[in-house]
Order: structure tokens, then sequence, then C-alpha cells
């Protein structure tokens, strides 16, 4: 099944999403949305998440839909966070799991959709019930409870140092 325009661009814009997402966790071990990276990754996604609502692979709303507005509203909640509450305090906490569950939820439409088109003679996936696309998403939600766990340790020593 090919991609329409709109697929494309959308598609487009998800993978500089995840890599700003990645280069940000590299540099700062959390989206850090203060650095080009964090606010790349912030744009990135809520365009990407208001382009997936015009995509239907199956006509009418879905539960693709459902994960966009989520996604949505998880790195708009951050981003107010970090708006109006400036330095090291117990805001971050949230803003840090909100962008991480932010990314860690846009990773469950990106395997499903490449595990079953990819490669496109014969797709890793045969749907989004494939034993492949659960294993992958289960690696997924370890390293997003090890981040988060990461995050908040970081944090917590940040927030000390800070305080003192």
């Amino acid at each position: 099944m090919g991609l329409s325009t709109l697929g494309i661009f959308h598609t487009i814009i998800g993978i500089a999403a995840i890599v700003a997402a990645v280069v940000s966790y590299i540099k700062y071990g959390k989206i850090n949305l203060a650095e080009l990276s964090g606010k790349t990754y912030l744009y990135s996604t809520i365009i990407t998440s208001l382009t997936a609502l015009g995509i239907s692979k199956h006509g009418g709303f879905n539960p693709g839909h459902i994960f966009s507005i989520f996604i949505l509203i998880l790195v708009v909640v951050a981003y107010f966070l970090h708006a109006k509450k400036w330095g090291n305090n117990h805001s971050r906490y949230v803003e840090n799991f909100l962008l991480s569950f932010s990314f860690f939820l846009s990773w469950v439409p990106t395997i499903n959709e490449t595990f079953t088109r990819v490669p496109l003679a014969k797709p890793l996936a045969k749907g989004p019930t494939d034993p492949i696309i659960a294993q992958t998403l289960l690696v997924l939600l370890v390293l997003f409870i090890a981040g988060s766990i990461f995050q908040f340790l970081k944090q917590k020593k940040m927030n000390k140092v800070l305080n003192q």
C-alpha cells in the first residue's frame, strides 16, 4: 500500500521528531525543551500528531487518531510546564515523564506501520497482532521504564544540588 502526499510528509516529520528526541536523549539524558533538539522534537511531534488525523488506512476515525490526540496533549502539557515553571523543580519530573511517554507512545504506530510495510516484498509482520510487533514494543517499554527511572534520579540530584 503506497503513501499519500500527506502520508509522506507525516512520515518525514515523524522521522525528524524521532531523530531529534534521540539526539536530545544522548546529549542531555532527556528531551530538553530548552535546546534545539528538544524544540525540534516538540514541534515535529505536534505536526506529526496533527497530520496523523488526516490519514486513515481503513477509513474514518480509528485508534491511531486517538493515539495522535493523546500524544499531542502530552507534549502540549509538557511544553506549558516547561514554559511556566522555570528552574529545576518538581514540574521537571512531570515534564520529563510526559515527553518520554509521548516518545514511547510514538513508537507504537511507528513500529506497527514500519513492520507491516517493510521490506516491500515481504513485510516483517503480517498485521498489528504479529508477535514481532508485540516483542519489539515490549523491549521499548522496558527501555522507557529504565529511562524514566534514570531521568527521575538525575532530576532528583539536580533539584537537591540547586536547592541547597
